[in-house]
């Protein structure tokens, strides 16, 4: 059976990867926009991210200081284009050279999360879960500020000839 640690580092590489793709097609204005009132925008769901990747693999696998004040990752925030892409890259290398360096012992060493014990192992597998959920919140948001320019990240309609060429030559 193959070991978890690559599994993990791939999932993350390509949850890393269609995010900035995604960044790539949109302006500041696009990544700052909120839907409504109720709901975040792309800059807010990458600062989440990052205090999410912060909190668990900084502080938690690492034992690093890191201050994390999740309320504010959902208040209304202004950040640039390049300045997420930046967050996402730092970000995700630090958990993918987490996932893929990991002991089998580092793996079954415990942290508090929400007041329970879980294993490094459960909050990696939650956190590509987590991460994945919230690329789909990401590129559906990027759909609907750029409507037929967007450009998909995973395997495009047959259709779409500038996407099939985009996508053949990301492989």
């Amino acid at each position: 059976m193959e070991a978890i640690q690559p599994i993990l580092a791939k999932r993350f590489e390509e949850i890393e990867k269609r995010i900035l793709s995604v960044l790539d097609q949109l302006n500041d204005d696009h990544v700052n926009w909120r839907p409504n009132e109720s709901s975040n925008s792309i800059a807010n769901i990458i600062m989440h991210l990052r205090g999410n990747i912060g909190e668990r693999v900084t502080k938690g696998i690492h034992h690093k200081d890191f201050a994390r004040n999740r309320d504010q990752e959902f208040e209304t925030v202004y950040a640039s284009q390049s300045e997420l892409r930046d967050i996402i890259r730092q970000s995700f290398q630090e958990l993918i050279e987490t996932a893929r360096n990991i002991s089998e012992e580092g793996l079954q060493r415990t942290q508090t999360v929400r007041n329970a014990e879980i294993t490094n192992l459960d909050l990696l597998v939650q956190m590509a879960a987590h991460s994945s959920e919230h690329m789909g919140q990401i590129l559906y948001i990027a759909k609907i500020c750029l409507d037929d320019k967007y450009i998909t990240t995973t395997i495009p309609k047959k259709r779409d000839k500038q996407a099939i060429d985009i996508y053949n030559e990301g492989r």
